[in-house]
């Protein structure tokens, strides 16, 4: 009676140790599959895989592409992390020399001082047959000013100037004041937007989306990028 043929499978592995690792006590960095880890699984696989199969080996190929492709887009991630930084740290650099000086910015809000004035643009988006200027007290609403006529301007930029004084021609108290300009655009009364004058305090340096806030004193923080003139 012939002996079936012993299945030599096992024997390759015969001769085979396992070394155990001991516990140094120190937590793995990471469990993510290394380029370099996959690369060698690769080999491996391409070694001992079946011939007989090419799907399999189609497969396989896929995941090389697709590894490699979220090994570049990890890539690009990390590059434009850095250039960010560095376009923070460089628009930082920039917002601190205007630290004390005055600057025009998108809002409705000015810090009116002892003896001083509000100043702005009102931005007109078309022709106006009249231009007109509302100033009230940010903190109780009560309306300060509500007689400062520009009569018809064109297309664009329109300075204006509050002097400080009330209706009645009374010098105002110092404080936050709201500007709200109005325009006849197109036969309708139109509400326009404003850029304000104001003086920098400081500057703070945000994170990811935040970015470089410029603080005005008294007022609110505006985003670096939203300045419009440095006066």
């Amino acid at each position: 009676m012939a002996i079936p043929e012993q299945d030599n499978t096992l024997s390759k592995y015969s001769n085979l140790t396992r070394t155990v690792k001991k516990d140094t006590g120190t937590t793995p960095k990471k469990d993510s599959l290394g380029q370099a880890a996959f690369l060698k699984l690769m080999t491996t696989q391409m070694t001992h895989q079946d011939p007989t199969k090419p799907m399999e080996n189609g497969q396989f190929l896929t995941q090389i592409a697709q590894f490699g492709t979220v090994s570049g887009i990890q890539d690009l991630q990390k590059s434009f992390g850095d250039f960010a930084t560095s376009i923070n740290s460089s628009q930082a650099l920039q917002a601190s020399t205007l630290v004390g000086r005055h600057v025009s910015a998108p809002g409705t809000k000015g810090l009116l001082g002892v003896g001083g004035a509000i100043a702005g643009d009102i931005n007109l988006s078309g022709s106006a047959s009249n231009v007109h200027v509302k100033v009230t007290n940010a903190a109780t609403g009560e309306i300060v000013r509500n007689d400062i006529e520009l009569g018809a301007q064109s297309e664009g930029k329109v300075p204006f100037v509050w002097d400080g004084n009330n209706s009645n021609g009374v010098m105002a108290s110092p404080g936050v004041y709201k500007i709200e300009a109005t325009a006849f655009v197109d036969g309708k009364n139109t509400v326009m937007e404003t850029d304000i004058q104001s003086r920098v305090e400081s500057v703070s340096m945000g994170s990811g989306a935040n970015g470089v806030k410029v603080n005005l004193t008294g007022l609110d923080s505006v985003d670096f990028n939203k300045i419009k003139q440095i006066l």
